[in-house]
């Protein structure tokens, strides 16, 4: 049967020495393996839809597996982060987020919107670091975590001086804060931030300025929040770190 679909190249495998698998996050159907068969070849006219982060429409034959992808149109090649190597390496961490969080051909139209806004705004420059920080906060759901982010833990209080307990699973009042040593103090622009990025509509994002105190802060509550939580041991995230170390350096 053949079927068609809006979708995202999320991850490319090579097969054989001409063929490739390609990983579609789609729109109408979630995640779909599909067989590029030639695809590596240069005059293949599967190449360019082949691509990593490549959005566009795929037309495939459906399978019990593998589907077979017999041709596609692109839309936006996103060529500005291919040729960027900072921006690749938060756009893969981004796309194997989304990938180890997700099943097969489970359609979340919110999510393709994610991915799709997300790669869009890197493409065209936003701070990479914020979208991948807002990104971040968003997959929680998808994976199943809730972190109270509404007032204190503890006390359900929403005014005051406000800490991060990995322990209570969301924000801690200075009042209650004693309950946990380990309890990670925040600026209360960090405590605003991490609820806006968690609830706000990324459609609405524009420009955006933080201190770079506060993208530490953010950091080091997301990346321990996934560490205590998520189980999830991503290969792209340690090359992402990497990256960032380099443009310390420039």
């Amino acid at each position: 049967m053949l079927q068609k679909c809006e979708g995202i190249v999320i991850r490319t495998n090579d097969y054989g020495e001409t063929n490739k698998i390609v990983t579609v996050f789609s729109r109408e159907f979630g995640k779909v393996g599909l067989m590029a068969r030639g695809a590596k070849k240069p005059n293949s006219r599967l190449s360019a839809i082949s691509q990593l982060f490549t959005y566009g429409y795929f037309m495939y034959i459906k399978g019990n597996g593998l589907g077979t992808l017999q041709q596609g149109e692109m839309v936006e090649s996103l060529r500005h982060i291919r040729e960027d190597l900072f921006k690749t390496s938060y756009a893969t961490y981004m796309v194997e987020l989304l990938d180890k969080a997700t099943e097969d051909r489970k359609p979340n139209p919110f999510l393709f919107e994610l991915l799709h806004q997300s790669l869009h705004y890197l493409d065209d420059e936003v701070d990479p670091e914020i979208l991948v920080h807002i990104f971040e906060m968003k997959m929680l759901p998808v994976l199943g975590l809730y972190p109270n982010l509404d007032g204190c833990s503890v006390c359900g209080e929403k005014e005051g001086t406000f800490s991060f307990s990995f322990r209570e699973n969301g924000f801690i009042c200075h009042r209650c804060v004693h309950k946990d040593p380990h309890a990670l103090p925040l600026k209360q622009g960090t405590v605003k931030l991490l609820r806006v990025f968690y609830y706000f509509d990324i459609n609405r994002l524009g420009n955006v300025s933080v201190k770079d105190e506060t993208k530490a802060e953010l950091k080091k509550v997301i990346r321990t929040y996934y560490d205590e939580y998520s189980g999830l041991h991503l290969k792209s995230r340690r090359f992402l770190d990497q990256m960032d170390n380099l443009k310390d350096l420039f």
